[in-house]
């Protein structure tokens, strides 16, 4: 459905830090930076990226939006949650663990990145 999510970052050597790290833990390389000063990370199921808004405008975070990674484990979750901590980020919500919903059972671990942007790492059981 998504060819590329890409979010705002005031700091975007702050970012990519915190970037390379938590999406590390999920296997994906470092973010290449090209020659506008973005960090692009590419997946075989998509591209994400972090730059500063093109407009000069200062970044900020969606009230409400939160963008979710896949994470093939229960640990690889709580991997990505403690090098977001250990890089910057913060952790919100409740601690990583199981829930359960209406659309199923499910692992997964919030954080906001050092732009405040709201990040999920989620693993859905077999």
């Amino acid at each position: 459905m998504f060819s590329h999510v890409m979010l705002g970052a005031n700091d975007v050597e702050a970012s990519k830090r915190f970037y390379d790290a938590v999406l590390g833990t999920l296997g994906i390389p470092p973010g290449t930076m090209d020659d506008k000063g973005r960090a692009f990370y590419l997946a075989p199921t998509g591209n994400f990226a972090i730059t500063k808004p093109l407009n000069g405008e200062p970044a900020s975070c969606a009230n409400g939006g939160t963008i979710g990674f896949a994470a093939a484990s229960p640990e690889q979750v709580n991997a990505w949650h403690e090098a977001g901590i250990a890089n910057g980020g913060t952790s919100c919500e409740d601690p990583p663990g199981p829930r359960e919903a209406g659309f199923g059972s499910m692992y997964l671990a919030y954080l906001r990145d050092p732009a405040g942007n709201k990040l999920c790492a989620l693993h859905r059981p077999g």
